[in-house]
């Protein structure tokens, strides 16, 4: 593969190859990648002891759009991984809980995760895969500060 090729070329391409190992992972689950990820997102911030997840925090953590949380959490709901249930603070919102199915998932995704990222970064040495993630973390940060303005 050319070293050649523009940035965003290089990125669109890892991230095709990582979400695909991804979605071979969460199949065997009987969901896709993105499915798995949000399921994710609601174990950890339930682990972390936060009071009530709602649909938006998810957007805001997934970085994805109001119409697409809702068909995911739908999905989610629908394969019995999460229930939605009234808000006790305020009952516009419904709080979204993970059911015995799906309680400590977050743990499962981090392994494959790790194992995704270790077999894609073959050839790289500890230093450098410490180098990538820290670099990754920068861009990350610069995305979210964007976002601010």
């Amino acid at each position: 593969m050319s070293v050649h090729m523009p940035f965003g070329l290089k990125i669109a391409i890892v991230n095709r190859a990582f979400r695909k190992k991804m979605d071979d992972k969460a199949a065997s689950m009987g969901l896709t990648s993105v499915q798995l990820r949000v399921l994710g997102s609601v174990s950890r911030l339930e682990e972390k002891g936060e009071g009530e997840i709602h649909q938006n925090d998810l957007e805001r953590i997934e970085h994805v759009t109001h119409p697409a949380m809702t068909k995911l959490i739908q999905k989610l709901e629908s394969k019995g991984f999460i229930k939605c249930v009234p808000s006790e603070i305020d009952r516009r919102y419904k709080r979204i809980i993970c059911t015995e199915k799906s309680a400590g998932i977050h743990k499962v995704i981090l392994k494959h995760d790790t194992e995704v990222l270790s077999d894609l970064s073959k050839g790289l040495t500890d230093e450098q895969k410490i180098i990538l993630t820290q670099s990754i973390d920068v861009v990350l940060r610069n995305i979210d500060s964007d976002k601010n303005l």
